[in-house]
C-alpha cells in the first residue's frame, strides 16, 4: 500500500473561519475527512500534518523520506519564502505535489 503524507502550512488549520469569500466554508477537519475518505477509496494510506512553524515542516519532510511514498504539500505562506522547505523537498527524491 502506498503511504502518502499531506502537509499543510500556516493558518490552514483555520480554514472555514478565515476569509470565507476567498477560501470557502469547509473547515480544515472537514477537508481532512474528505481527503482521507478519497484516499481509502484509492487504496492509499494517508496521514495529515499541519504546522504554523517552518522548522516543524522541514523536519516532517526529512522524516518522510523513510516513511512515505509521496507528499502533497500546501506550504501556504511559506510557499514563496521558505528556502528551507524547498531544500527539504529537493532532498526527498520521491513524488511531490505542491499546491497553494
Amino acid at each position: 500500500m502506498n503511504n502518502i503524507l499531506i502537509i499543510n502550512g500556516p493558518n490552514l488549520n483555520l480554514l472555514g473561519e478565515r476569509e470565507q469569500s476567498q477560501y470557502g466554508s469547509i473547515t480544515f477537519d472537514e477537508l481532512k475527512k474528505i481527503c482521507l475518505e478519497k484516499s481509502k477509496d484509492l487504496g492509499l494510506k494517508t496521514e495529515f500534518f499541519q504546522s504554523n512553524i517552518e522548522g516543524e515542516i522541514v523536519t516532517i519532510i526529512q522524516e518522510a523520506r523513510k516513511k512515505y511514498n509521496g507528499i502533497i504539500i500546501n506550504a501556504a505562506g511559506f510557499t514563496h519564502t521558505s528556502v528551507s522547505i524547498r531544500d527539504a523537498l529537493a532532498i526527498y527524491k520521491k513524488p511531490i505535489i505542491e499546491l497553494h
